[in-house]
């Protein structure tokens, strides 16, 4: 039988269109677009009983729909570190947040270093079923920095994966410059991007080196939370000069669009307001937003890291994220008239999905509301304001720097594959 979804009378907006309208899921895809003003000459076709309908009208606020966000940078803290988080609990974390799919760093325990350890991980995560997980491998083995991981052993024709879409050494990138080359060369072999945390030598340096290296591979780097104004320039002078195949992209972090260094003083910045890389200045912030405006930022991530509350307080560094970042960023992006939804949408959904491989039409395809394209969807009520409060949180780490905070924009559902999996109504 098939399962039909009509969500009708919303504002539908993505990278490419902002219209009222009406949207008709089958069997988890995109199957029609219809825009308001052709209802009367494009009746909706007649729906079984069995349909589920949802209306705008009966919603609170001028509600809207938008592509389900895709996360590039996340920690799930699974397996290894349940203190922090689990998977179930990272996952509700990610649908209550609008997040239809995420790549989860490889900093686990033990370390995803192997394809098949990232496919025991994927597959756990198919069987919640309430967001796509795609786990990241490292670059070498067990992150020591000493020799190649299971990268080298990878076919070439196994590629694109099912179970992995970016490679890491997460936060200290890999030190040798030579090792770092060869994982650069597997990573243009297998054609997947590596995701590189330039906090090695400090963030302007560690970014100069990966493009450096980059270059010479002529591999796709990705330069993970970008939160300085020479980083933002040495990628914007970067991709005025791609030299193919090498190939670089970039996201940005709510906390460096929203925060700075005073408010890392203010929550502590040796406990509460600790992340890497720190909250900097506000010609910092400013400079990232520059970036996102002329397109040297390519996405929005959110670099959710959760911690227990006794290691935060012992100065571990990182911020949860997934349940508060479209809040933030519509916030200090939409309401400040700095970028518009659609924008918005473009880099948090569109983009980063044609980053890994997922922005053409068809069943893996996402990030956009069309025809063809997935059921990930986020209805969210644009005008609510809601108080993000900690002990309401999916997530276990309770180590968000907006606790607290009065927030616009409240999610009141996400769809993954066509399928309810958060509501708030």
């Amino acid at each position: 039988m098939e399962k039909i979804i009509l969500l009708k009378n919303f504002r539908l907006v993505d990278e490419e269109i902002d219209m009222r309208g009406s949207l008709v899921i089958i069997n988890g895809t995109i199957a029609a677009l219809i825009p308001e003003n052709a209802k009367q000459d494009t009746p909706f076709p007649l729906f079984p009983k069995s349909a589920l309908v949802i209306d705008g009208d009966h919603l609170p606020g001028g509600a809207l729909i938008m592509p389900a966000f895709v996360d590039l940078h996340a920690h799930f803290r699974d397996p290894g570190f349940p203190d922090k988080e689990v998977l179930e609990s990272a996952s509700m974390a990610a649908a209550a947040g609008g997040y239809g799919t995420v790549v989860c760093m490889a900093n686990t325990k033990p370390v995803i270093d192997t394809i098949e350890k990232a496919g025991a991980l994927k597959k756990r995560s198919d069987a919640l079923g309430l967001v796509d997980l795609y786990p990241v491998m490292s670059l070498t083995k067990n992150m020591e920095g000493k020799e190649l991981s299971g990268i080298a052993d990878l076919r070439e024709a196994d590629f694109p994966s099912p179970f992995v879409r970016m490679l890491s050494e997460d936060g200290k990138d890999v030190a040798d410059p030579e090792l770092f080359l060869k994982a650069m060369n597997e990573a243009r072999r297998l054609g997947i991007p590596i995701s590189c945390h330039c906090d090695f030598e400090g963030e302007n340096n560690a970014t100069s080196r990966a493009i450096e290296l980059g270059r010479k591979a002529g591999c796709h780097i990705h330069i993970a939370h970008v939160s300085t104004k020479e980083a933002v320039q040495a990628i914007r002078e970067a991709k005025k000069n791609p030299q193919p195949p090498f190939r670089i992209s970039c996201e940005a972090m709510p906390h460096h669009i929203a925060l700075t260094e005073e408010d890392a003083r203010a929550l502590g910045d040796e406990s509460w307001g600790r992340v890497n890389p720190p909250l900097r200045t506000e010609a910092d912030r400013q400079a990232i937003i520059e970036g996102l405006l002329d397109g040297t930022i390519d996405a929005i991530a959110t670099d959710h890291a959760p911690h227990s509350d006794t290691d935060k307080e012992k100065g571990a560094p990182g911020f949860t994220g997934l349940e508060t970042a479209f809040s933030v960023c519509y916030a200090k992006l939409c309401k400040t008239r700095e970028i518009g939804l659609q924008r918005l949408s473009s880099l948090m959904s569109a983009k980063p999905a044609r980053l890994i491989g997922f922005g053409n039409e068809g069943p893996e395809g996402r990030g956009r509301l069309a025809q063809g394209f997935r059921g990930d969807l986020v209805l969210i009520d644009p005008e609510s304001r809601w108080k993000a409060d900690p002990d309401r949180a999916k997530s276990r780490g309770k180590n968000s720097p907006f606790n607290g905070c009065i927030l616009p924009g409240e999610i009141l559902m996400t769809l993954h594959k066509g399928r309810i999996v958060f509501s708030s109504l």
